[in-house]
């Protein structure tokens, strides 16, 4: 059988004994084909193969960009923030990557250590999905299921509770939306020791009771949001008892926490800039992996909502767009309920709903916008990242939305061709890439279409529960809504 991947049949013999003989300290790209064969690209499979070691640096695109990005003001001075200002919320080397201007950022020696539980993460080329879509393109996606929490968040907990641990934090607080990153921070305090409380949108809460209780069995305190254990929570209650929540809520609720208790620091799973910095692991796994079977990406596409994952398969990238040597199209997706990209306004506003954080200029649908309760959880935030929001603005990216039928839609032809269950989020990403490849077939176009593939959907199977009976919906989008949460932003010059 002839292999896709360039690779013979003999590089795969012996790859068993291999991997049970090789040492933490050398892991090599993991590749893989849904024909069912699995290689890594590695010096003890033959010569000619490219042989990497997980990235011992993050990369901050902050560095190469043309224009650097508006600073985050304070909240009430309305003034550029200072690190003092930020100091009862992060530790002091967080703080600092949060500003840094430099190009790479060593990764601790001990994070690395446990990143070797689950990287290198493989890139795989979807061959089935290609032969069931009729297209000449070739499909591949960085699956990041395979580590503990079964997303990708872990590349960025582990490192901050790390950071955290080190300052001699005992307590760490945080929001979640889909329980993705509420988990991946659990898992990680209890590598550290350090206990970890979590306020979980409510709507999430009620409808992944597994997640929940991963988190629990980690060691997590879980609260449902909005709650009655803040200030900002019970607010919200007394307007709207039946609130489901929403992700700028639940930061208030844990932000509050972590302002007043100075035991206690605040941890994000995305937005902020040391955030999206951790996740470039898996963009810089996957330039090289792309390199070692000889592809490069026309198209690359990732889900957004705050924006993590997708920061972190396409910042390397787009880094080596400005050197001038490639020239991929990048293409963000979220859900046409929250369509804070497409729909949205750029301009400062408050990454929470209460007004407690920093104001960042991002793409914003008013921090007072809670969207529907869509499926995709962890999309439903009011706001981007506002270093995608300045890329976007400064052209090197463009966005859709899609509707939440059509990516569950494209997540069952996915599971049932390429055998793997997407979270509901990256369903944005499945969808969008269906869309490309049909359109490939339509012209003859062989485009190399690159996707992000954050997490697997097994606590997830609800949501499949309701596609797969008929009675999954498409949630609007509220333009009105919008206008009346735009209309309580701070008034500044934008």
């Amino acid at each position: 059988m002839a292999l896709s991947l360039r690779f013979s049949t003999n590089a795969f013999k012996g790859e068993e004994q291999r991997l049970r003989c090789t040492g933490l300290k050398t892991k090599s790209i993991h590749l893989k084909v849904s024909s069912g064969y699995r290689g890594r690209a590695g010096a003890s499979l033959g010569s000619g193969f490219n042989t990497t070691e997980i990235p011992h640096q993050w990369y901050n695109l902050v560095a190469d960009l043309p224009v650097k990005p508006p600073p985050p003001l304070h909240p009430k001075t309305f003034e550029p923030i200072k690190p003092e200002d930020l100091s009862p919320l992060f530790p002091d080397e967080l703080i600092k990557q949060e500003a840094s201007n430099d190009r790479f950022i060593d990764i601790p020696e001990e994070v690395l250590d446990i990143y070797r539980l689950w990287r290198p993460t493989p890139l795989i080329r979807a061959k089935r999905l290609e032969k069931l879509l009729d297209t000449p393109a070739r499909i591949y996606y960085k699956y990041e299921g395979g580590s503990p929490a079964g997303s990708h968040k872990p590349n960025t907990a582990v490192p901050q509770v790390w950071y955290n641990a080190q300052e001699g934090v005992k307590n760490v607080v945080t929001e979640t939306g889909a329980g993705q990153w509420g988990s991946a921070l659990a898992f990680a305090c209890s590598l550290f020791g350090l206990n970890c409380e979590v306020w979980q949108v409510r709507a999430s809460f009620d409808s992944k009771p597994y997640r929940k209780l991963m988190m629990q069995t980690w060691g997590a305190k879980v609260h449902p949001s909005p709650s009655n254990a803040t200030e900002a929570g019970r607010k919200i209650l007394q307007m709207d008892p039946g609130s489901p929540g929403s992700l700028g809520i639940a930061i208030s609720e844990a932000v509050e926490v972590a302002a007043m208790n100075a035991d206690t620091k605040y941890c994000l799973g995305s937005v902020l800039n040391h955030v999206l910095l951790h996740q470039t692991v898996i963009g810089e796994e996957c330039i090289k992996q792309m390199e070692a079977i000889g592809e490069t990406p026309d198209l690359i596409i990732g889900c957004t909502g705050g924006g993590s994952n997708f920061a972190g398969l396409t910042f390397p990238f787009i880094r080596e767009k400005l050197k001038g040597k490639i020239n991929p199209l990048i293409r963000a997706v979220e859900p046409e309920a929250c369509p804070s990209l497409t729909r949205g306004i750029y301009a400062y506003d408050y990454g929470d709903t209460a007004g407690m954080t920093p104001l960042m200029k991002m793409h914003t649908l008013g921090h007072d916008f809670i969207p529907d309760p869509i499926h995709a959880g962890g999309l439903r935030y009011h706001g981007m990242a506002p270093l995608i929001s300045h890329i976007y603005e400064l052209g090197f990216m463009e966005a859709l939305a899609i509707p939440q039928t059509e990516c569950f839609k494209g997540a069952i032809q996915f599971a049932r061709s390429e055998g793997l269950i997407p979270a509901p989020e990256p369903t944005h990403a499945i969808a969008a890439t269906i869309r490309e490849a049909l359109h490939c077939r339509e012209t003859g176009e062989s485009k190399v279409i690159l996707m992000a593939m954050c997490g697997h959907g097994h606590f997830d199977l609800p949501a499949y529960e309701k596609y797969l009976q008929g009675s999954m919906v498409d949630l609007s989008f509220a333009e009105e809504k919008m206008q009346a949460s735009l209309a309580n932003i701070p008034l500044l010059v934008q």
